[in-house]
């Protein structure tokens, strides 16, 4: 059996930590970002290899869009979510998360 190529993980930053309140009250939200993809709370994801256009903002020093077009690779229960992988990001989107990734600064 062929063993697949383990891809490492980029940083992740942890983002929107105050939605965790109002958690019940939404049905989605980033919970983290990299460069390559994020994780979306969600109570209801969708399936494996569904490719959907995102658009969240981040709270940096000023609010950021983050734009694009991105795949689900994983679905978990807990916390409810999936996991997305980025196909095609604006280019000002890539180089936003690019700076965030390099700077290690937490989005609010």
């Amino acid at each position: 059996m062929a063993k697949e190529a383990m891809i490492p993980r980029a940083h992740r930053t942890l983002v929107n930590a105050e939605f965790e309140a109002v958690d019940q009250h939404l049905s989605e939200y980033v919970v983290n970002v990299s460069r390559t993809g994020a994780f979306i709370r969600s109570k209801d994801p969708l399936p494996v290899g569904t490719r959907v256009n995102v658009r969240f903002s981040l709270l940096l020093d000023e609010i950021e869009i983050v734009e694009g077009v991105a795949e689900v690779v994983r679905v978990q229960s807990s916390p409810p979510g999936m996991g997305v992988v980025f196909r095609r990001l604006s280019e000002a989107s890539a180089r936003l998360l690019e700076r965030l990734e390099q700077s290690g600064a937490a989005a609010r």
